[in-house]
């Protein structure tokens, strides 16, 4: 393929070759070669394709059949109830609702009891926009109790609520922790007993491919030998795009699709620090780095001080970074940590942040030119579904550092419109490390715009992808 007329950042206007999966040269007025494909890209700029380094596939995947509970599609309670029953109606009998990103600014802390009320008739499960919870009607929990096996989730990480809210099947009566219908960190257990039905990878894999992404890394830390299987036969099959790095647990095997061990933390219930070191001292022993989950300060003090105790090697990083003090930057930046972040987080969450986060924690809040600033390798990721998956739209609120009502957060962390791109274009193994560039002998996995980048760089959430391309084969055209 001959793509003509692309602007190269930093290179000007140029043709470009592709073949064997590469771009074989680089030059003006290029002639075309018998039965080549040719391309006018019209001065456009061509990119090298983006990779999204924090993102949770099967679930992305999966809220694409799945309703939107949450803001900024929901934002009332009159609204969720609507959204559940409108599913209700046009689902099949015996299919459950899937709802996906609630928040208590929505309707508050509900439970199975509201969910009764909004949907009896059919089995619900509505995910919190964190991941880490779901909420289950009466209904939902008599299907799921009545399929062997029937031990419930026990261990440490594993934690539901329960308050005795109404009758229930004895079964249930006899274990008060679901009663609520509240269960946190559930995910395998609820995959066990639905019967592991995988998502379509499709429509989440092209919608990607649309926004230029060539890559991702999953940073699911419950990845395991599963996992990778279903990765791996759903790329020989094709319908999966992207080139995926996968982290995970402990046990995921040694292959090249492995990433670092992901360890998941939650403030309220933070494992012993010797644990986690050790843990730590384990992964590195295996050569294999480490990833710790850090929303909040408590999450990332836990993680410095584990750090601490057990050393750390390339590659270990903290995902997130949600409040990060400015003291706290020397000493990450000493232990050699990468940071990958969410800046999309700023636009999607910030007027929650400024109603519900100590003022005096604003700044801090998702730092992006402070780790720049003190050497930290910094790169970006959407956490979809978790938060919204265009990783244009993340690296403009990289730039504009505004909330979806206007209100500037932390203005000093605001970056370029050039390091912003730069927080997707690293190679995946090493998130804020060299920028890939657009130049011979790279693998052809290239993002073509539909504008120069001077204009491109003004307002880069408007951008639109016009084509993309992995491995010299295109993924996307628009």
């Amino acid at each position: 393929m001959l793509i003509r007329n692309a602007e190269i950042l930093g290179g000007g206007i140029a043709d470009l070759r592709i073949a064997g999966g590469k771009i074989a040269e680089i030059g003006s007025d290029l002639p075309v070669v018998p039965g080549e494909d040719s391309i006018e890209a019209r001065g456009n700029a061509v990119l090298p394709g983006l990779h999204d380094h924090h993102i949770h596939f099967l679930a992305f995947a999966a809220s694409f059949s799945s309703v939107r509970c949450g803001p900024p599609e929901v934002a009332t309670a009159d609204q969720l109830v609507d959204a559940l029953r409108t599913a209700n109606m046009s689902l099949a009998p015996g299919e459950w609702i899937r709802g996906i990103g609630y928040h208590e600014s929505v309707a508050g802390e509900i439970d199975r009891v509201w969910l009764d009320q909004a949907v009896p008739d059919r089995p619900v499960r509505v995910q919190h926009r964190g991941g880490r919870l779901w909420v289950l009607n009466s209904l939902g929990l008599k299907w799921l109790l009545s399929n062997p096996p029937s031990s419930f989730p026990r261990k440490r990480e594993s934690i539901v609520e329960h308050r005795d809210s109404g009758e229930m099947d004895s079964r249930l009566r006899g274990n008060d922790e679901l009663k609520r219908g509240r269960l946190y960190e559930g995910d395998a257990w609820l995959r066990q007993r639905l019967g592991n039905t995988l998502p379509a990878f499709g429509p989440a894999s092209r919608y990607m491919a649309s926004r230029g992404v060539t890559g991702f890394t999953d940073a699911t830390p419950s990845n395991s030998a599963e996992e990778l299987a279903i990765f791996r036969d759903a790329i020989d099959r094709g319908d999966l795009l992207q080139t995926v790095l996968m982290m995970g647990s402990d046990a995921l095997a040694d292959t090249a699709m492995r990433g670092a061990t992901k360890i998941h933390l939650r403030e309220v219930a933070l494992p012993p620090l010797d644990e986690t070191a050790t843990r730590i001292v384990r992964s590195h022993a295996a050569r294999r780095p480490v990833a710790v989950h850090c929303v909040t300060l408590a999450e990332l003090m836990f993680t410095l001080a584990a750090f601490q105790d057990a050393g750390t090697i390339t590659g270990d990083r903290i995902e997130h970074a949600g409040v990060t003090p400015a003291d706290a930057t020397p000493l990450i930046a000493e232990m050699g940590l990468t940071v990958v972040t969410q800046p999309n987080f700023i636009a999607e969450r910030g007027d929650a942040y400024l109603r519900d986060v100590d003022p005096a924690d604003h700044d801090s809040l998702y730092r992006l030119r402070a780790f720049l600033d003190a050497g930290i390798p910094l790169g970006g990721g959407t956490d979809a579904p978790f938060g919204g998956a265009d990783p244009w739209a993340a690296m403009a609120a990289a730039v504009s550092r505004r909330s979806a009502s206007g209100h500037l957060i932390g203005a000093g962390e605001a970056l370029t419109p050039e390091q912003a791109l730069a927080l997707f274009l690293a190679d995946p193994s090493s998130p804020g490390g060299p920028a890939r560039t657009v130049r011979t002998g790279m693998d052809a996995d290239l993002c073509l715009i539909d504008r120069q980048w001077d204009e491109a760089r003004r307002d880069l959430g408007a951008v639109e992808v016009a084509m993309t391309m992995r491995s010299g084969r295109v993924i996307w055209r628009r």
